[in-house]
Order: structure tokens, then C-alpha cells, then sequence
């Protein structure tokens, strides 16, 4: 079942989608703030709206102090949807990466990829062609 404050987070996506800045803030930022981080995979994968959505207001700190929330968040789920929206968030703030905010961001991301590349190891054979 939804409930109002997912609700909230959709109509705050919507916003952003329309490039809407103004209108998905407010909405998703105070959402947000009720969406426990416990639900990881769904936060982190809302947070790079917000990110999306500060970003296209021209707040460039914010929107990489919010991108970094959902990175931190998403690394630990196994899900790849809001790992890759992360991803997208630090490809937008590559023409800011003379802001230092977007620079740490991008440094820290970089930091961050190294580091499960290096930890990850194969779980199971996975052939091609079959199922998972």
C-alpha cells in the first residue's frame, strides 16, 4: 500500500522530471526527511531526484551533498537502479567540477568505485544466456 508520503516522493519525481526545481524541493526534501533510511535501496534511488532537482535550481552544493547521501545509501544494496542514477548525478556535475563541492564529489565517487572493484568477488558462475 502507498502511503502519503510516497506519495509525496512521486509527485516530487514528477516535478523534477518536468524540470520543475522549484516545485519538487520542498516536496521531496520534506519527504524525504520522514523516509527512513532503513528502506536504502528506495531513498537512495529518491535522493538523486532531489540531487536532480537542486541541480537544475543551480544549487550545485546541495545537490552534491544530497547526491553523496544516495551514494552512501545505495552502496550497500544490491540493486543497480540506484547505483546507476548516483553514477548519472556525478556525470550532470561534471560541468561544475571547478566548484569544489562537485570536485570532492566526483573524487569521492571515484574513491568509492576503486574500492568495490576491489572487494568484489564472483558469487556464482553466471553463464550467459541463462537466467539468473
Amino acid at each position: 500500500m502507498v502511503d502519503g508520503t510516497e506519495i509525496q516522493i512521486m509527485i516530487g519525481r514528477c516535478w523534477t522530471v518536468l524540470r520543475r526545481p522549484l516545485r519538487a524541493i520542498p516536496v521531496l526534501d520534506g519527504a524525504l526527511r520522514a523516509y527512513d533510511d532503513t528502506h536504502s535501496r528506495d531513498k537512495a534511488l529518491y535522493l538523486t531526484f532531489l540531487a536532480q532537482a537542486y541541480l537544475d535550481a543551480n544549487e550545485v552544493e546541495q545537490a552534491c551533498e544530497v547526491a553523496r547521501g544516495a551514494m552512501d545509501l545505495a552502496s550497500g544494496v544490491g540493486s543497480m537502479r540506484p547505483r546507476e542514477r548516483v553514477a548519472a548525478c556525478v556525470q550532470w556535475l561534471a560541468p561544475y567540477r571547478t566548484v569544489s563541492s562537485a570536485a570532492e564529489l566526483t573524487a569521492y565517487a571515484a574513491e568509492r568505485a576503486s574500492q568495490s572493484r576491489s572487494t568484489l568477488a564472483p558469487t556464482r558462475d553466471i553463464q550467459p544466456g541463462r537466467p539468473r
